[in-house]
């Protein structure tokens, strides 16, 4: 993308992590100008960087500091001309600016669902409804509701231990805190189900929780596809990864630490119906595991932003934010073809999240490892966070500290959390 052919326009960024950093990161491959950024509070993925501008606000990620803190950056584009552009790097974001919707649109482009869909799709419970409404594959699931625990219900799995366990409500979970939490639990005996379950509740939680069958297999097996849909509920942009390796530390589970770029048309067909069938909006952010035992992807959530990790999209050429500048900046999208990824493999990149070293240590040893490691003696990888075009001595020695820890979080938890016994 030609940045002289770029009329005037405004990133605005919700969110001071790594998906705000890659983002920003994106948009300025094209624009070479910073990106601001608005959050709740700072973290080091943004830190000493010279391509976004966090402007912290105490309470931002929730109502009603949230939408006075907006009406305050509304009153400052009013009379612009050029587009503004909001998106959000986390869930919680997202369903604010659904929320809010029709206020926002008024001064920001939101490209994003209306807020009741977002709802149902955000919902994990209610995401699974949907899922086979549109005959999409994923894991058998069982809801346990606040209400059986209350009532003492016995509550048995009626799957084979071990068994997944997961709150349907995401953006909820983000306030509960208890030792012992996780994104995700993986449950061995009933004893450990009633205890995991007694604690969440007790520790404030109000939704549901998601219990289902563990399909097997390490992480390798899982996928993670992101997508782009125009504003005319048209997919332009499909790019699907292979993680190889996920972060063990128990309120990480689930983050992906190395990806593979991968090419997989039928999931492409699958993926690019349905979100043309709901007429989605905006980026999308599937995770997903392949099974075995059938042969087939089980879909275990949809995001309605990019990842943590999506800055592998870019970095296998289609850069993120070049989708959202042709669709509501140039309007050039409408007329181009659908970007199915990854299809010629000479122009693979690895993305890692984590040192060389500890990808090379823990990941598994299987056929795809082998492709990672031959990707990384030519020397074509890349992370999110160290960008050569944003680098001072301060962020440099902060990213390479922030990297330096996972040696001891995944010495500390690999075993225990994924299970695997590296002797």
């Amino acid at each position: 993308m030609n940045n002289q052919n770029i009329p005037p326009f405004t990133p605005i960024l919700l969110g001071s992590d790594i998906n705000a950093y890659g983002f920003a990161r994106s948009f300025y491959e094209i624009t070479h100008q910073p990106v601001q950024a608005y959050a709740e509070a700072p973290l080091a993925p943004t830190k000493y960087s010279r391509i976004i501008h966090v402007s912290l606000h105490d309470g931002f990620a929730e109502d009603p500091v949230f939408i006075e803190t907006m009406r305050k950056i509304a009153s400052k584009y009013a009379d612009h001309s050029e587009p503004v552009i909001l998106l959000a790097m986390g869930d919680g974001y997202a369903e604010l600016i659904a929320k809010h919707q029709a206020e926002l649109e008024q001064t920001f482009i939101c490209p994003y669902v209306d807020y009741k869909l977002l709802r149902r799709l955000n919902n994990k419970e209610s995401f699974y409804q949907i899922c086979d409404e549109y005959n999409l594959p994923h894991p058998q699931t069982q809801i346990i509701t606040r209400q059986m625990y209350q009532e003492h219900v016995k509550i048995k799995a009626p799957f084979e231990f071990p068994v997944a366990l997961k709150p349907a409500n995401s953006v909820e979970w983000l306030d509960i805190h208890f030792e012992g939490r996780k994104k995700a639990f993986i449950i061995h005996s009933q004893t450990e189900l009633e205890e995991i379950i007694g604690k969440i509740y007790d520790h404030g939680y109000q939704s549901d929780l998601i219990l289902q069958e563990f399909i097997p297999g390490d992480d390798s097996h899982m996928r993670v596809l992101n997508a782009y849909v125009d504003q005319y509920h048209h997919v332009k942009m499909l790019c699907l990864g292979h993680p190889l390796l996920e972060d063990p530390t128990p309120a990480a589970i689930g983050n992906y630490v190395a990806i593979l770029p991968e090419y997989n048309q039928k999931l492409y067909d699958l993926i690019q119906k349905f979100l043309e069938d709901i007429e989605f909006t905006g980026f999308a952010n599937f995770d997903m595991k392949y099974d075995d035992r059938d042969q087939e992807f089980k879909l275990f959530e949809i995001n309605l932003r990019q990842g943590r990790s999506s800055f592998y999209v870019t970095l296998n050429g289609y850069n993120l934010a070049q989708y959202v500048i042709a669709d509501y900046v140039t309007g050039s999208l409408k007329d181009q073809d659908t970007i199915y990824g990854n299809k010629n493999k000479a122009q693979h990149q690895l993305w890692l999240g984590v040192p060389v070293h500890v990808f090379k240590k823990y990941a598994l040893e299987n056929q795809a490892k082998e492709v990672a490691l031959e990707l990384l003696r030519q020397d074509r990888y890349g992370t999110t966070v160290f960008f050569k075009g944003d680098m001072s001595f301060k962020r440099f020695l902060l990213m390479s500290y922030m990297f330096y820890r996972y040696r001891g979080r995944f010495k500390r938890y690999f075993a225990e959390n994924k299970g695997q016994d590296l002797h």
